[in-house]
């Protein structure tokens, strides 16, 4: 439940966003995920969705997200939930986006979903990373500029969640060797690419089927790097449909040899679940090193 003192915050905060009066009639509790609390917020102008977390833990987290909705808004090629307001109330950090009802898929739905993702894919800039660090679940994720793809997923994304499950004892000796070493083969396994706009996080719980047929996608963790390891995220945890796939590759071709890059690059995405909930991510990650 939200209590009175945060209700009155955030309809505080929604009518200064909105340049309205809003009174919040009620929060029902929602499916969002392991990390916040989500709601459905019911007010005299409508619905709107609400994540709650704890504000010293994570007190950019929202801020970030929102950052994040917005570069994707602005790629203008596949829906995304517009974020309306990010702050504090009392103790807890708060974001409210539009509140996406669910419809049916269309029946290009996966054809539809892949050319939208690979014309999000063909928005560039000039180097892998973004302007500031943000988070993927509840880790930190570091963007820090560098025009070299494999510099970038060496010194950004492998060897902070290597040092950091290696702290936590949930990677040996042996594990961190194997990493330190395709770290230095990086350049000779990954083909080069431009820097692509990347959601970060695209899984199989990160998209919904909007009312008008089509995909729309949320809680990212957007930065611009190799477009493979989009894909290969899509693949993890149940997958997309294969239509999905064979459109992306007919507009957009991924390089000879990408079957083979696809452990690499789910690497990073099984890294942070194995910092996350340890368990069999362990065996996951060693099947991954051991094969490449």
């Amino acid at each position: 439940m939200i209590d009175e003192i945060i209700k009155r915050e955030l309809a505080s905060a929604l009518s200064h966003k909105l340049s309205v009066k809003i009174q919040i009639n009620q929060a029902e509790r929602v499916h969002g995920g392991d990390i916040n609390e989500t709601y459905r917020l019911m007010t005299n102008e409508g619905d709107w969705f609400l994540k709650l977390n704890d504000a010293r833990r994570f007190p950019d987290m929202f801020l970030r997200e929102h950052d994040g909705l917005e570069e994707l808004r602005q790629a203008n090629v596949i829906a995304v939930p517009k974020p309306v307001a990010h702050g504090i109330a009392g103790n807890r950090a708060f974001l409210v986006t539009q509140f996406l009802e669910k419809g049916t898929a269309a029946p290009d739905f996966w054809e539809s979903f892949a050319a939208a993702v690979a014309r999000m894919h063909q928005t560039t800039q000039s180097y892998f990373g973004l302007s500031g660090s943000n988070y993927i679940g509840s880790i930190k994720q570091y963007n820090t500029p560098y025009v070299s793809w494999p510099v970038f997923y060496a010194f950004n994304r492998l060897m902070p969640l290597a040092k950091m499950a290696y702290d936590k004892h949930r990677m040996d000796k042996t594990m961190l060797g194997q990493l330190e070493a395709i770290c230095k083969r990086l350049p000779e396994l990954f083909p080069e690419e431009p820097p692509a706009l990347l959601h970060g996080d695209l899984w199989s719980g990160n998209f919904l089927v909007g009312t008008d047929g089509k995909a729309c996608i949320f809680d990212p963790a957007v930065y611009f790097g190799h477009r493979e390891m989009e894909l290969a995220m899509t693949r993890l945890f149940g997958g997309f449909d294969t239509r999905f796939y064979y459109t992306y590759q007919a507009i957009r071709p991924l390089a000879p040899g990408w079957q083979k890059r696809i452990g690499l690059c789910q690497l990073y995405p099984l890294m942070v679940h194995l910092n996350l909930f340890g368990g069999n991510y362990y065996n996951d990650v060693k099947e991954v090193l051991n094969g490449i």
